[in-house]
């Protein structure tokens, strides 16, 4: 059973995937982290979220943990790795299971784009369901020859499965919360285990959101929408609701958000550039010096 959350203790957690390196969107998200646990006399976790074995290295996780030494980040207990977690995750599953909320789903990217029910609001595909339907017999028959498949919620079960009414307290970056109202289906069937991978990350961080107390959930507002898929599965498998603060996002010089797909500047580049880890504080707006090394935009 997942621990009842004690919210006159918080637990707050920064989550890194060991994919590549950090930048100033991670530093943003750690340092805010670190400033609330701080304020609220609570805890801060470090959990790596590895499940992709193929893209996540351990040397990755090695510059992660060096980047946070220096940014002065630091954390209540040792790290969390998804990777030995996985039990957790099948557990879960099985719940889920038994509840008939989950099914095979033969589809490749290619076929069900092709299929598309619309999009989620990342703007991938949203699944045109046709596994959903498909027959107990057929379903057995291509796993029997070893068909792979992932695992998919069926949303309109889960939906008339769930307490009415989910939403969450969503602080932003402010001191007064608000309610909003969760809107799971907007995400169709979305994918608990993946072909290669032991679980989805909306099910993964559910899970350990639970499992570790985490009492305030704060990251970027780029999975604000997603968080009703998180609260649908803690509903559903009886996990604890944490507060949220979703935080603005540190963009680069054109407007785009920061990510390792496009290269941005990592927080190592930067180091090696001379800038300090006082100067990204300042001009990630914690500190104030004799002004920023580096222009930020934040939105």
């Amino acid at each position: 059973m997942p621990p009842a959350l004690d919210f006159a203790a918080p637990v707050f957690r920064f989550a890194p995937t060991p994919n590549g390196a950090l930048h100033l969107g991670h530093a943003f998200s750690a340092v805010l982290n670190q400033r609330l646990a701080e304020a609220m006399a609570g805890r801060l976790l470090l959990r790596i979220e590895d499940l992709d074995r193929t893209r996540c290295k351990p040397s990755y996780e090695a510059a992660i943990l060096a980047d946070l030494a220096w940014l002065g980040v630091r954390f209540s207990a040792s790290p969390r790795r998804q990777s030995e977690h996985v039990a957790d995750y099948i557990a879960a599953i099985a719940r889920l299971e038994s509840y008939s909320l989950v099914y095979p789903c033969f589809c490749s990217r290619a076929e069900n784009a092709g299929r598309a029910a619309g999009r989620d609001p990342d703007g991938a595909p949203l699944y045109s369901g046709r596994c959903r339907v498909m027959s107990e017999a057929e379903r057995r028959q291509r796993l029997a020859r070893g068909d792979k498949a992932v695992l998919r919620l069926d949303m309109g079960r889960a939906t008339a499965c769930a307490s009415s009414g989910i939403g969450w307290s969503e602080y932003g970056e402010g001191a007064t919360p608000h309610h909003r109202f969760a809107d799971p289906a907007a995400w169709g069937d979305v994918v608990l285990r993946g072909r290669d991978l032991p679980a989805s990350y909306h099910l993964a961080v559910a899970v350990d959101d639970g499992l570790q107390g985490v009492t305030d959930v704060v990251r970027g507002r780029d999975l604000l929408a997603a968080t009703s898929v998180h609260r649908l599965l803690q509903d559903l498998l009886g996990l604890p609701a944490p507060r949220y603060r979703h935080h603005r996002l540190v963009l680069d010089r054109g407007g785009g958000k920061l990510s390792k797909s496009r290269g941005s500047a990592s927080l190592a580049a930067l180091r090696v550039q001379g800038v300090t880890a006082d100067a990204i504080r300042s001009a990630l707006g914690f500190e104030r010096d004799d002004g920023p090394a580096f222009p930020i935009t934040l939105s």
